[in-house]
């Protein structure tokens, strides 16, 4: 016998309105979304990933990052290793074009379809820039892959010079809700970092924004950062789980619970059906290797494989075997979702 449908019941809302209509979940109704039981939850991630299937359907992206520029940072992002204002044990790096080249090279021989070039900056100088296009073009006579940068906050002739290089993806994380916001990052603005994504868009660059749960958030702040994040209507999220650096502000923060973590990201995606919803850093720490697999099967549809920026990850190779073992095929270079 089938249950009859419950006005009130966020799970049956979420049927009608995310599966059948494609509209997301309001801030309330995440709020809703997070408090579904431990008993619910495999049913919460069930219709997750129907939603995914509905509305983005069943391939995955694959990407890699490398950075560029390493350390050193004068922004005080509180879970920050690469921040130069803490006692932390990296050190500034910068990585030379050979390097860059072959980094690439190694993502895509991994499968990946997207490689991300990122530097720890405030925002990039000439020189930088000048190094990330001499980078793109030798990796362009080398391999084919699209290019993604992540170089902070920017300004319109540098967005400029970014649409020139042919970058088609900018990833500027809004971090966390924007109340929240000024207990993880002092040293600039939510706003400063909004308005750097506003330019991305209208340069007509794709837009890569999300940002990282378990910072001491609360869950009505964590339904605020979902819908934050649905109206800059970014072509991909990142959901990054806080790993606790050491000589960092949150450093001695507790690790998300995998079955909280697991419920964000349902909620992530009952309110951002269309929107690519990567697992990124902190995952492995967070969900293990069974929290994963549920997670790929609660509305997630991209990885980053390999290691992060400067903390280690799963091995490309288990990514890739996890996804075949799940039958979901990986997204083809150039295709779109």
């Amino acid at each position: 016998m089938s249950r009859v449908a419950d006005r009130n019941d966020i799970l049956d809302i979420a049927r009608e309105q995310v599966l059948t209509d494609g509209v997301g979940l309001d801030r309330a109704q995440v709020r809703s979304a997070l408090d579904v039981p431990d008993e619910r939850l495999e049913e919460l991630l069930a219709l997750a990933h129907e939603v995914r299937m509905a509305w983005c359907g069943p391939e995955i992206e694959v990407e890699g990052i490398v950075s560029l520029q390493t350390g050193g940072c004068p922004e005080d992002c509180h879970f920050c290793s690469q921040s130069g204002l803490f006692e932390s044990p990296v050190r500034a790096v910068r990585l030379d074009i050979p390097s860059l080249v072959e980094a690439a090279k190694q993502t895509a021989k991994s499968g990946a379809t997207e490689f991300c070039i990122v530097a720890a900056v405030r925002a990039p100088d000439d020189r930088l820039l000048d190094r990330v296009a001499a980078g793109i073009e030798a990796i362009r006579n080398e391999v084919e892959i699209d290019i993604a940068c992540s170089l902070g906050m920017l300004d319109q002739a540098q967005v400029d010079r970014l649409v020139g290089m042919g970058v088609h993806r900018y990833n500027h994380n809004l971090e966390t809700a924007r109340s929240f916001f000024p207990q993880v990052v002092t040293t600039h603005t939510w706003e400063e970092r909004r308005d750097t994504l506003a330019m991305v868009r209208d340069a007509g660059m794709e837009v890569c924004c999300g940002g990282i749960l378990g910072m001491g958030e609360s869950l009505d702040q964590r339904a605020e950062f979902a819908t934050d994040l649905a109206e800059v209507q970014p072509h991909e999220v990142p959901l990054n789980f806080l790993n606790p650096r050491p000589g960092t502000p949150f450093g001695d923060l507790d690790v998300l619970p995998a079955s909280e973590a697991l419920r964000a990201v349902a909620a992530f995606r009952l309110a951002l059906p269309r929107t690519i919803l990567r697992f990124a850093g902190g995952r492995e720490l967070t969900l293990g290797d069974l929290g994963a697999r549920q997670g790929m099967l609660g509305g997630i549809n991209a990885v980053i494989v390999g290691n992060y920026l400067t903390t280690l990850g799963r091995p490309a190779e288990a990514d890739l075997d996890l996804l075949d073992s799940l039958r979901m095929p990986i997204k083809a270079l150039n295709s779109t979702i």
